[in-house]
């Protein structure tokens, strides 16, 4: 279950520069070799990530709300505090030059 839950706390360290944006294009991000497509839409209070785990095709959806998040990922149901939620580390860029 962790395996699935780390992911998803980095999605929501994402979907507030989504949400923002009210972008509901397909975003991507990789995590540990997993690459995962999601959107964010927006539901009254409510942050609506959904989306799905590439290789796999397993579909998740998290419902982000003041304090808590509560949601799927595949048939598995998860629940955490919004507090316990850590961003991806994103590694650096290597930009050529000329």
């Amino acid at each position: 279950m962790k395996k699935y839950i780390l992911p998803a706390l980095g999605l929501l360290a994402l979907a507030p520069t989504a949400a923002l944006a009210q972008d509901d294009a397909t975003k991507r991000f990789e995590h540990e070799g997993a690459t995962y497509s999601y959107t964010v839409t927006k539901v009254g209070d409510t942050r609506v990530i959904s989306g799905v785990e590439e290789r796999t095709g397993k579909p998740f959806t998290l419902r982000v709300g003041q304090h808590r998040v509560r949601g799927t990922v595949g048939s598995q149901q998860v629940s955490f505090a919004l507090r316990d939620v850590e961003p991806l580390v994103k590694p650096a860029a290597t930009l050529a030059s000329r």
